[in-house]
């Protein structure tokens, strides 16, 4: 597995990274556990300066981090800007909260005495991370386990090696100590054998469903807990009350946001059958406005895909959801069969059940929009999905919403808003789009050892 930086806008290779050798990773795993065993009877406090250094350190240095993400993985200036803006903000999250999520909580008065709870770490996670958000998917798992005092190991996207490098120098830079983080260039039979060492405790993955299973069931074989983030078809609703133009604008950026790779991006337009001519034609208005360029460019408004190989994969998905019997209502699929990795957006209609990109998340620019008659429709198509990771929903009457997104089967619905994700809030999904959630007291708790003391 080469680790390789590539730029997606240009394609030229940027530099390769040795391989992390079988030597190399013990040693690692030895640093791990030293640290490991010293944070057990150190100050979580100590630990809560630390990771605040390490915030300061991606603030103090923004520009630096941010030109990283967008030259490795292609993402606009302004997104990879507000990606380090989001990386310290969950820092903060915990070195401010840290003590207070792991002080010891007493139970009531049990029939034969008291109970105190208490929490600890459990030992190392191995943190297997995707491209589309290299360094935030990294602190949702780094931050929480390293005030809880379990060491991370970091197998990130093989394409994107530069940002990786860089979360691992910002570490450094930061002060932590040896073994806290530990970012690793390995293959697939090196995961493995990190799964299968009994110094390792926990592993999170946010990925692909063949992945998560993949990683599930070697993780299982050795009874090792696990946290899964994995793909969506998350809903965008449109009810017939809602403010249009609030509603299209936030459309086009749920869908086309960091090139429409994103997990909980709006994959799925469920728009009220009052407004929907309205809304389609507003819809194709903002994604006209929607161009690709450099990246680095201020003016630019669209990224290029992350790679050769994603662009690939998702002209294939268009091609076969159309040869499926879907309508492309919006853009020009033959001007995207270009060479680079830019792809202009699309809108799809009439996916049905039988359509064998029906229940398939596209990952990149492409939009499908359905008309509905009402909130009961709404939640049929939307539960009809192998998925739940997120949705949203826009209507003016906010407690009609509230009693909507109680009946949509996913981890999250935001209401009036673009779904993101939020430090003190729980982020994950049901079904095929994982378990285990990250962010918030819940992230804390997902490797931590829950001990009951009971006198």
């Amino acid at each position: 597995m080469p680790y390789t930086e590539v730029n997606p806008y240009n394609g030229k290779t940027i530099r390769e990274f040795p391989n992390t050798t079988n030597s190399q990773l013990n040693e690692f795993l030895n640093q791990a556990t030293i640290f490991y065993q010293k944070a057990q009877v150190q100050p979580v406090k100590e630990r809560e300066i630390l990771l605040e250094r390490l915030a300061d350190e991606f603030e103090n240095h923004m520009e630096k981090y941010a030109q990283i993400l967008t030259v490795n993985m292609g993402k606009l200036i302004g997104e990879a800007r507000s990606e380090v803006k989001k990386n310290i903000t969950f820092a903060h999250y915990y070195a401010e909260n840290g003590s207070q999520l792991l002080k010891p909580q007493s139970s009531e008065i049990l029939p034969n005495g008291n109970a105190q709870i208490e929490f600890s770490g459990t030992g190392i996670v191995l943190a297997i991370e995707p491209w589309n958000f290299p360094y935030t998917q990294v602190m949702r798992v780094f931050a929480p386990n390293f005030i809880l005092g379990n060491p991370v190991v970091l197998k990130h996207a093989s394409i994107v090696p530069g940002a990786a490098q860089a979360f691992q120098n910002a570490c450094d830079n930061a002060g932590l100590p040896k073994g806290a983080f530990s970012n690793v260039f390995i293959n697939y039979d090196q995961v493995n054998s990190i799964i299968a060492d009994s110094r390792v405790q926990g592993i999170a993955l946010t990925g692909s469903e063949n992945a998560g299973k993949r990683i599930a069931a070697t993780a299982g074989s050795y009874l090792k807990k696990t946290t899964l983030e994995l793909g969506g078809t998350d809903i965008f609703a449109v009810l017939d009350d809602a403010d249009i133009d609030r509603a299209t604008t936030d459309a086009a950026t749920a869908r086309l946001s960091n090139a429409g790779q994103v997990c909980t991006s709006a994959k799925r337009y469920l728009v009220s059958d009052d407004i929907y001519d309205q809304f389609l034609l507003a819809l194709k208005k903002k994604f006209s406005t929607y161009q690709v360029g450099d990246p680095l460019d201020e003016k630019t408004t669209l990224a290029p895909l992350s790679s050769k190989k994603a662009k690939v994969s998702l002209l294939e998905q268009v091609r076969m959801a159309i040869s499926g019997g879907a309508s492309l209502l919006y853009g020009d699929l033959e001007s995207n069969e270009t060479q680079g990795n830019e792809f202009s957006p699309l809108i799809l209609t009439g996916m049905t059940p039988n359509n064998p990109m029906y229940d398939e998340e596209l990952f990149g620019p492409v939009a499908q929009i359905y008309r509905v008659k009402s909130d009961n429709e709404i939640v049929t198509k939307a539960n009809r999905s192998r998925h739940g990771l997120g949705g949203a929903i826009y209507t003016s009457d906010i407690e009609r919403g509230k009693r909507l997104a109680s009946r949509i089967a996913t981890g999250q619905v935001a209401i009036n808003h673009i779904l993101s994700s939020q430090a003190g809030v729980p982020f994950g999904g049901i079904k095929d789009s994982g378990y285990g959630r990250e962010l918030g007291h819940w992230g804390i708790y997902e490797f931590a050892n829950i001990k009951a003391i009971i006198y």
